[in-house]
């Protein structure tokens, strides 16, 4: 049986409309906490265990920033929504300052033959993510008509940081991608014949302003689930998106059956899409907009495999070969 109170944790940041990817990771940092100081109730535990534990994070665990900063998050919001107690502003804890991984990036090449050993199935995805810089989760929920033909684009909505773009499709997935929409189509009209279908599923804000909005085709998911399941919030019968846990998989698989040498994921694909943007000449300004970042020095980080070596800087060596 489940710990009662992580179950009423996630009740309510349920309540509170927390999207469920941030309901796992809260619930999980906060799992993590309760078990360092001997599984003691948080609500006997305050400033000091929490600093504690923030440096246990860097010092024993070498975690990243950005994984810190989580654990701190889940923390705050524990103390200042569940036990009613807030943390200190000022907390005294070491702070992470491990160096982030430069990205994994393939060739043209490499790409080609990645793709090409991805099954039918889920190349299309791949396709996306590496043609558009799409993320993965921006990949699995794109919705019907998020995919802009006439313009050759794509719309994505509430991204990371919950911020929104347009980025470019090629037209060489137009096809496919019809293709898509027509097998998507066919599940729709088996979906609404059934007297206990909700509709997909609709972010909380727009199901209240488009109350009928989720029978309709086009807020559907792009790549619908093989099957029916009940929404967990609710217990409405809907069809969800596409596994992302299925996409990364077979990802590693075809980059193995590619003969691959690199730590290959999901994610390469887009920093393959910013990394050859930039070899063919593309202005960085544009490959941040692309990529939805929202400091350039981000998107700096792709130089560093581009021909002339990081930020175009030749090497002296070059002139004595």
């Amino acid at each position: 049986m489940g710990s009662i109170f992580l179950t009423y944790v996630t009740e309510q940041m349920r309540t509170k409309r927390y999207a469920k990817r941030t309901i796992q990771s809260y619930v999980y940092w906060i799992k993590g906490f309760i078990n360092f100081n001997n599984k003691k109730h948080p609500a006997d535990c305050h400033d000091n265990e929490v600093e504690y534990f923030l440096s246990f994070l860097t010092n024993q665990l070498n975690v990243a920033p950005k994984t810190q900063a989580l654990a701190l998050n889940a923390l705050v919001f524990l103390y200042r929504e569940i036990i009613k107690k807030p943390l200190t502003l000022n907390l005294n804890f070491t702070k992470s300052k491990a160096q982030p991984q430069l990205p994994t990036v393939l060739t043209t090449t490499e790409i080609a033959k990645l793709l090409n050993n991805i099954s039918a199935n889920h190349a299309l995805p791949c396709k996306l993510m590496y043609g558009s810089g799409l993320r993965l989760m921006e990949a699995v929920r794109l919705r019907i008509q998020d995919i802009d033909f006439d313009y050759l684009s794509v719309m994505i909505w509430h991204g990371k940081g919950g911020k929104h773009r347009r980025v470019t499709l090629a037209k060489e997935l137009v096809a496919p991608l019809k293709q898509q929409i027509s097998a998507t189509k066919l599940l729709y009209q088996q979906d609404i014949r059934n007297g206990y279908y909700s509709g997909v599923w609709m972010p909380h804000a727009l199901n209240r302003k488009y109350p009928f909005a989720a029978m309709e085709f086009g807020w559907h998911y792009l790549f619908g689930a093989n099957r029916l399941s009940h929404d967990p919030e609710s217990n409405k019968l809907r069809r969800h998106h596409i596994d992302e846990t299925g996409l990364r998989k077979h990802v590693k698989q075809a980059a193995v059956a590619s003969d691959i040498d690199k730590r290959v994921t999901c994610h390469t694909l887009r920093h393959s899409f910013a990394t050859h943007l930039l070899q063919r000449g593309a202005d960085i300004r544009t490959v941040q907009e692309q990529l939805g970042h929202s400091d350039l020095r981000t998107t700096q980080i792709y130089t560093h495999v581009l021909e002339h070596g990081a930020n175009g800087v030749r090497s002296p060596l070059s002139d004595l070969m």
